[in-house]
């Protein structure tokens, strides 16, 4: 899953540790959010869309493969 949390921490003046700080959670579940290799619990994600006031949507974006897509 793609997400914008770095696009969002920079654009916040945070550096991760701030930010990590800030969520308390720690720089390492930051890291490894950002470059993919972490997917947040539900409630993380939640606390990571208020932290910049914005929906989950808006932060994380999940792609459907073909075979998944409504029709």
């Amino acid at each position: 899953m793609e997400n914008r949390v770095e696009e969002l921490r920079k654009k916040a003046g945070m550096n991760q540790d701030d930010f990590a700080k800030a969520i308390r959670v720690s720089r390492q579940t930051i890291s490894s959010i950002e470059t993919g290799k972490y997917n947040p619990s539900l409630e993380l994600a939640f606390t990571i869309a208020d932290f910049f006031d914005t929906s989950i949507e808006k932060i994380f974006i999940h792609e459907r493969g073909c075979q998944n897509e409504k029709k």
